[in-house]
This record gives structure tokens, sequence and C-alpha cells, in this order.
């Protein structure tokens, strides 16, 4: 690890604590866009065959939907964080389909802290990210964790 100065580190992480990451407005036009590359089901890039579907019009693939959170995850602590990658994650929930012209507004919750025995120079944060629509309601929900570096001793 460097000797940057993070503003988050593994001691900020407090569980209970909700880190309110922002919002972004989905468009038809990305969610066709990430799916044509990389999730090509026909209710993600067709729209006739969307209006066909369970649907009813074409909806954000749930890997879009996560990479949209990470993002927001990125820009609102973990870019400015003592970060060390993360373990992996333990549950993804697409609870709602994404549609276009959506905002999602994103949260990160700590839910447990465990300083590292073996390596005292970190600990692992656990997190649940939250997107929710305009309209209040939960679409997709990750639990995961993160490992990130101990602030360094003056």
């Amino acid at each position: 690890m460097t000797d940057k100065k993070f503003t988050w580190y593994f001691e900020d992480f407090v569980p209970g604590e909700v880190i309110q990451l922002g919002q972004r407005k989905v468009t038809e036009e990305e969610i066709i866009t990430f799916a044509t590359q990389f999730d090509p089901q026909s209710f993600h890039i067709d729209k006739e065959a969307a209006k066909k579907s369970i649907f009813g019009d074409v909806i954000a693939s749930g890997w879009h939907t996560c990479s949209m959170i990470m993002r927001m995850v990125v820009d609102g602590f973990l870019a400015d964080s003592s970060s060390m990658g993360s373990p992996g994650v333990d549950e993804v929930r697409w609870i709602l389909p994404v549609r276009p012209g959506d905002t999602l507004t994103v949260t990160a919750e700590t839910t447990g802290s465990k300083a590292s025995t073996s390596k005292p120079d970190r600990g692992v944060i656990n997190t649940v990210w939250k997107a929710v629509n305009q309209h209040g309601q939960t679409v997709c929900t990750i639990n995961g964790m993160g490992m990130f570096g101990r602030r360094p001793q003056s």
C-alpha cells in the first residue's frame, strides 16, 4: 500500500452507517448498448421482442444494473479509499426490472467489520449496496465485502 492519504480507511466504516451515493438516470440507449455487448437477450436489445415478453418493454440487464451500482460506489467512496479489492459478493438480487427513464438512487450500508488478525494493516468490511428507483422501490441489492487498509499510525 502507498503512503497516500485517503478519505476512507477501514476504521471509517461503522456498522449501521449508510452512505448516500447519488442518483443516475438510465437511458434506453445505454441499456441496449450494454446488453448488445454483454447480455444480448431479446428483452434487453429488441423493442419489439421485449413488448411480447413478460416485461412489456426493454429492460436493463441485471449485470448492467450491477455495473451502474459499481460505478456509483467507486465514484462515491472507493476511488478515495484504501481499498485492496474484494474477496467477492455473497448475494445479488434483481428485485424489479430497471426500465428506460428510471432514476436509480444508490446507497451503501456497512453491515459489519472485522480487522484481520493475521495482517494487521487491513480489515474486511461487509456492505449492502442498494439501488432504488424513482418510485422508492428497491430494484437491486448486492451483499458483499471489501478489504480496506487500516489508517496509518502517525
